[in-house]
């Protein structure tokens, strides 16, 4: 009788399958950061004061735009990402080299007074959310000003990169708040899905500075500077993209949850707030008892996002100034190597900080304005940039926008043209719109 002959076993490829998953999965990790920190740091202190504001005001009917504008968010830093990736230069040295210095010098300048008086408003987070805890913002705003400070001028790339992206796990505390406030699931689902849109000034005002919070002029730059200074191969494009996807839908997944959280009791209770701080220290009372957690958590995200984005910010300035002007830049430089880009950090920070504790509340709300109307102003104008240069074949060779991402890409750029022109609008006429 012939022996039969046992088939081939089938272990070797298994182990070969699993060594390709590991191999990818570490190439993955090693990639990640740019775009997860970016859109991370988008729900600063402005943005989740916007959201809170938006669940606070009209529950979940917001929710479904949340849902649609995390897909013009991934467009707009898949972009930027390609071409850090492609070029291995920034936004900045691109727009100066393909457009000339003359709109790189007012693109700079606008940027600049934008990102300036987001970091006093980042600051003004950490001092509302260590309100919350108690502590005095002359201490707690010096305090924070000097951490961020020291991390990136005293760090090297991998570290500062490693820190943010451990610093992006606290958000979950939004989300943890959101299901301890036990909201309504069916409710929040029906209206992510059907939207109730309300043509009134106060509803399309809030729409408008939901959406316009979520886009904004420095993440295009920080990520691309980001990329180039981590120099990511072109071969690892495609895990680069893969962070800003995920980037775009966890950072919208938490702007979701936030909104949800305010809409279950702030809303249902009628209570108005002006800032996130206001939020935070509602919801302890509203919750039962799980009201305190709720707030500790909601406060602690707030300081979270604060450090994040006065961190990231000027980081995002200096790098887009010193690659418009050609001066040496990175992280892990030292002020003799690269004396101008630490200088303007360093400069930036000081001037957040100092605004913030000094200068009287009244009059800080102009500053805390300035960046909707500078970066509305901004945006349109880099996204068309953007585009064109992402369909500019001596620049990107094959990496250009396919068809079908054009369209997606204009739409996107015409949508938050109208949309932004109407954020300076309703900021430098709050009452054109009527009543």
């Amino acid at each position: 009788m012939k022996h039969l002959k046992k088939p081939y076993p089938a272990q070797p490829m298994v182990r070969k399958r699993r060594a390709v998953w590991i191999r990818q999965l570490v190439l993955l990790l090693s990639v990640i950061g740019p775009g997860l920190i970016t859109a991370n740091v988008d729900n600063d202190a402005t943005g989740i004061t916007g959201y809170s504001l938006a669940g606070a005001q009209y529950g979940y009917g917001l929710l479904w735009a949340v849902v649609l504008i995390t897909i013009s968010l991934a467009v707009v830093q898949e972009m930027v990402a390609r071409m850090g990736v492609v070029t291995g230069k920034g936004l900045a040295d691109l727009i100066r080299e393909r457009f000339g210095v003359k709109i790189t010098f007012w693109s700079m300048v606008l940027l600049l007074i934008a990102n300036a008086a987001t970091t006093v408003a980042e600051f003004a987070g950490v001092a509302g959310a260590m309100d919350i805890f108690g502590v005095s913002p002359f201490i707690a705003v010096p305090l924070a000003a000097i951490i961020v400070w020291f991390l990136v001028t005293r760090g090297s790339y991998k570290y500062v990169e490693r820190v943010l992206l451990a610093l992006c796990l606290i958000y979950v505390s939004y989300v943890v708040s959101g299901f301890l406030v036990h909201p309504d699931w069916l409710q929040v689902l029906h209206q992510t899905a059907v939207p109730a849109i309300q043509l009134n000034q106060g509803y399309l005002l809030t729409l408008v500075a939901v959406i316009g919070t979520t886009i904004a002029p420095w993440m295009q730059f920080y990520q691309q500077s980001a990329i180039a200074d981590k120099q990511i191969p072109v071969k690892h494009l495609r895990y680069e993209q893969i962070d800003t996807f995920f980037g775009a839908f966890l950072t919208d997944f938490v702007a979701f949850f936030i909104v949800v959280c305010t809409g279950a009791t702030l809303f249902v209770h009628h209570i108005q707030i002006t800032q996130a701080k206001d939020a935070a220290l509602a919801l302890a009372p509203l919750v039962g008892g799980n009201g305190h957690i709720a707030a500790i958590l909601f406060g602690v995200g707030l300081l979270n996002a604060s450090l994040m984005a006065a961190s990231v910010l000027p980081l995002s300035t200096a790098y887009s100034v010193s690659e418009a002007f050609g001066w040496e830049r990175g992280v892990g430089r030292t002020f003799r190597e690269a004396p101008q880009f630490l200088s303007l950090y360093t400069s930036i920070i000081v001037v957040g900080a100092g605004i913030t504790l000094f200068v009287p509340s009244n009059r800080l709300v102009f500053v805390l304005n300035l960046p909707n109307v500078v970066g509305g102003m901004l945006l349109p104008v880099i996204l068309v940039l953007m585009i064109l240069l992402c369909n500019d074949r001596r620049l990107m060779g094959r990496y250009t926008n396919g068809r079908i991402f054009n369209v997606v890409a204009w739409t996107t750029t015409i949508v938050m043209t109208v949309l932004t022109l109407l954020i300076i609008l309703s900021t430098l006429f709050p009452g054109l719109f009527g009543g």
